[in-house]
């Protein structure tokens, strides 16, 4: 079993930005020749907006950075996961509503204090 990035998802269109997801993941999958490397959940709304987690391989991950290389060491965050929360909101912004996203351990580490 892949060890996971697990990834908060908040947006104003569950239906548009988990389809806009799965397409960009699929096409990365496809990319690097990898299957059944991400689960979306269903979502929950709350105060006009859905929450949803998005789970992706390290795998899958490690293997956008063999393929883009120094692109990727390019992208904005520290970490790994950090980097692939850019690239992945690069290539959502514009084909979805507002959306937010963010490592969940992150938000859970600081859920007591201000952010």
């Amino acid at each position: 079993m892949d060890e996971r990035v697990h990834i908060n998802v908040s947006t104003v269109d569950y239906d548009k930005t988990s389809k806009v997801m799965i397409q960009q993941l699929s096409l990365l999958e496809e990319m690097v020749h990898s299957e059944d490397s991400f689960v979306l959940t269903d979502s929950e709304f709350a105060f006009g907006w859905h929450f949803f987690v998005l789970s992706v391989n390290i795998s899958l991950i490690q293997k956008l950075v063999e393929m883009i290389g120094p692109d990727f060491k390019k992208l904005k965050g520290k970490t790994i996961e950090k980097k692939f929360l850019t690239w992945l909101t690069n290539h959502i912004e514009g084909k979805s509503p507002r959306f937010k996203i963010a490592i969940k351990e992150e938000m859970e580490s600081s859920k007591f204090g201000i952010f």
